[in-house]
C-alpha cells in the first residue's frame, strides 16, 4: 500500500547546504603560505578502551536533559566557503602513517557549518588516546584569516578513512564522517554521491526536523594487513542518545555493518532508520523544466525495495511541484536503497561532477524489523547543490521515554550494490513526454536476458493505474539492451494525481521488478 502526503513547501525544504562544505577536500591552487609541517597529529593521555563504555554513555546522557556542546570562537564559525577550504590537511600528517598499518586517519577542521567540534579517539591494544586540535597539521593558503583565536574550545569536525585501494603506497579516501551524524562512502575507483545518516527524527515534520550528532568517534587501530576498520560513535539528540559501531570493509562494494542502540529521552515515534539522503535534479522524465546541456543531474535515480514478500519494486525518483512523503507499508522488509541505474558517461554527458560514477547504496537489516514502511521524501529543487531525496526505515512501534532500541544492518556502497536472491528483470531507465493528440506516453526499459523469450507475444504486460485510463500496452524489443521495452498512455480526464503499478509476467509468474510512479499535476 502506498500513502501519498502533499504538504506545503513552505518552512519544509530539508536542505543539506552542510553537504557542500563536506566536499571541501581537494587541495587549494597555489602555494600555503604555513611551511609544510609533518609533525603527525598529536595525542593525549592514555586511557582505557571498552566499546561496552559508549552505550553506558548513551544510556547517561539519556536520562538527563539534553545540553548542547559548547561553541568554537566566533571568527571560526564566521568563515565564508573560500576561507573554510583555505585550511587543508596535510596527508603527511594522517595518523598511522608510515607504519604497518593499512589505514591512515585524516582529520577536518572545525568552523563554517561545523560550529561543535567532535571529540576524536584513537584506539590501540584496549587503550585510547584523544587526538589533540593542532593547526599546524594543517596546510594553510592565503585566503585563510591571520591571528584565528585559539583556545581549548576548538577541535575537529570530522574524519576521513584513507587505503591502499588500487596502487600500493597511493593512500585514497573510500569514507568521510562529518557534519552531524552524516557519513559517506565509495567503493575504488568511485565518485562520492549519496550520503547515509546514524538516525533521522521527524523528517518533513510540520514543527521541524531534529537532527542527531555524532560527538564523539573511536577509531580502532586496523592490524597489519586487515581489510577492515571498526568506528565506533556516540550520537546524541534533544529527543534521544545512541551508541553506534561502524565495522568497514572496502572494495569495489564497500560494506559497513552497522550496530546501534538508540536510549530514548522522549516517546519516538518518528524514527528514521538507517536513513539515506540523496540528490535528484531530473533526468528523461521531466527534463522539460531545466535548460541544461546534460541529460539528467542526480546522485541516485530509484528507490529500490525488496519487500517481506518477496516482491522486488522499483520506484523512479522524481522532482516534484511540492514537497511530497510516500510510505511503503511493508513486514520484516528484505532490503530498500537508493541506486544510480544510469552508468554511462553518454547518460550524463558530464566532465565534471561524473554522475555516472557515484554509487548506489543498499540497506540490508540484520534481524526482523516487524511492521512500519519505507518512507521517501522527495523535495522540490531548482539546483544540484541540494540532497533533496531522503529515505529510511519508520517503525510501526514507538519507543517510549527511558526505553531503549538495538537495532543491526548493513550498508552496501557500490555500483550495483543490492544483494537480491534471484532478483527478477531489472528496469533500466524510465522516459516520458507528451502526445501531440493528448495523453502521456510512459516508455520503461528492462533488461534482457535468457529470461526473456524470443516471441516477446509470450510476456504479458500487467498495467494498473489509480485515476484516469491506461492505454494497451506496446512491448518492443530494445537494440541496444536486446531487453523488452514497454510503452503506454495514460489519459488523466480530471484527475490530478495518478499512481500506477506496472510488471511484466510470463507463464503466469513475474519476471520483471514491480514498477511504481506517481504521476502530478503540475
Amino acid at each position: 500500500m502506498v500513502q501519498i502526503i502533499t504538504l506545503e513547501e513552505e518552512g519544509l525544504m530539508l536542505r543539506r547546504d552542510v553537504l557542500k562544505y563536506i566536499a571541501a577536500i581537494a587541495a587549494m591552487p597555489g602555494g600555503a603560505l604555513a611551511d609544510d609541517v609533518q609533525r603527525g597529529l598529536q595525542l593525549g593521555t592514555e586511557a582505557p578502551f571498552d566499546r561496552g563504555d559508549i552505550h553506558l554513555m548513551a544510556q547517561e546522557l539519556a536520562m538527563q536533559p539534553y545540553s548542547e556542546g559548547e561553541l568554537i570562537p566566533a571568527a571560526w564559525r564566521d568563515l565564508n566557503y573560500d576561507q573554510y577550504r583555505a585550511l587543508q590537511f596535510n596527508v603527511k600528517n594522517a595518523l598511522w602513517r608510515g607504519s604497518e598499518t593499512p589505514v591512515e586517519l585524516d582529520v577536518f577542521p572545525p568552523g563554517l557549518y561545523f560550529p561543535r567540534p567532535v571529540t576524536i579517539y584513537a584506539v590501540d591494544a584496549a587503550k585510547q588516546r584523544r587526538l589533540l586540535f593542532d593547526k599546524a597539521v594543517f596546510r594553510v593558503y592565503e585566503q585563510f584569516p591571520e591571528n584565528m583565536p585559539i583556545d581549548p574550545s576548538l577541535g575537529y569536525s570530522g574524519l576521513r578513512l584513507r587505503s591502499e585501494l588500487k596502487t600500493e603506497g597511493k593512500f585514497e579516501e573510500f569514507a568521510v564522517f562529518q557534519g552531524a551524524s552524516y557519513f559517506r562512502a565509495i567503493g575504488t575507483g568511485q565518485n562520492y554521491g549519496l550520503s547515509a545518516r546514524g538516525l533521522a527524527l521527524k523528517t518533513a515534520d510540520p514543527a521541524g526536523e531534529e537532527f542527531p550528532e555524532f560527538t564523539t568517534f573511536w577509531v580502532e587501530r586496523p592490524t597489519p594487513g586487515a581489510g577492515n576498520v571498526v568506528v565506533h560513535a556516540l550520537l546524541d539528540s534533544p529527543s534521544c542518545a545512541g551508541a553506534y559501531h561502524f565495522n568497514i570493509r572496502h572494495g569495489s562494494t564497500l560494506t559497513m555493518d552497522v550496530e546501534a542502540e538508540i536510549f530514548a529521552r522522549t516517546d519516538l515515534a518518528h524514527v528514521g532508520i538507517a536513513p539515506l539522503t540523496s540528490m535528484f535534479l531530473f533526468d528523461d522524465m521531466d527534463r522539460h523544466r531545466f535548460d541544461d546541456f546534460r541529460r539528467a543531474v542526480h546522485d541516485s535515480d530509484g528507490l529500490l525495495m525488496h519487500n517481506g514478500s518477496g516482491e522486488v519494486i522499483w520506484r523512479p525518483l522524481a522532482n516534484p511541484a511540492s514537497l511530497q512523503i510516500s510510505a511503503f507499508s511493508d513486514n520484516n522488509p528484505r532490503g530498500f536503497g537508493l541506486m544510480q541505474r544510469s552508468r554511462e558517461y553518454g547518460d550524463f554527458k558530464d566532465l565534471e561532477a561524473y554522475y555516472h560514477n557515484r554509487p548506489g547504496l543498499w540497506v540490508t537489516p540484520g534481524e526482523g524489523w516487524g511492521r512500519g514502511h519505507v518512507a521517501l521524501v522527495e523535495i522540490p529543487a531548482d539546483l544540484e547543490i541540494y540532497d533533496n531525496i531522503v529515505a529510511y526505515w519508520r517503525s510501526s512501534k514507538t519507543i517510549a521515554a527511558g526505553a531503549s532500541h538495538k537495532m543491526t544492518y548493513r550498508l552496501d556502497w557500490g555500483p550495483s550494490p543490492a544483494s537480491i536472491a534471484a532478483p527478477p528483470l531489472k528496469i533500466l531507465n524510465t522516459a516520458a513526454g507528451a502526445r501531440p493528440e493528448g495523453g502521456r506516453v510512459y516508455v520503461i526499459d528492462f533488461e534482457g536476458d535468457a529470461r526473456v523469450p524470443e516471441d516477446l507475444d509470450q510476456i504479458e504486460p500487467i498495467i494498473r493505474i489509480t485515476a484516469g485510463e491506461a492505454g494497451k500496452g506496446i512491448l518492443q524489443r530494445n537494440p541496444e539492451t536486446n531487453g523488452p521495452r514497454l510503452a503506454f498512455t495514460h489519459y488523466p480526464g480530471d484527475a490530478t494525481l495518478a499512481e500506477f503499478r506496472v510488471q511484466l509476467r510470463h507463464d503466469g509468474a513475474p519476471l520483471s521488478e514491480v514498477w511504481l510512479y506517481r504521476w502530478t499535476a503540475e
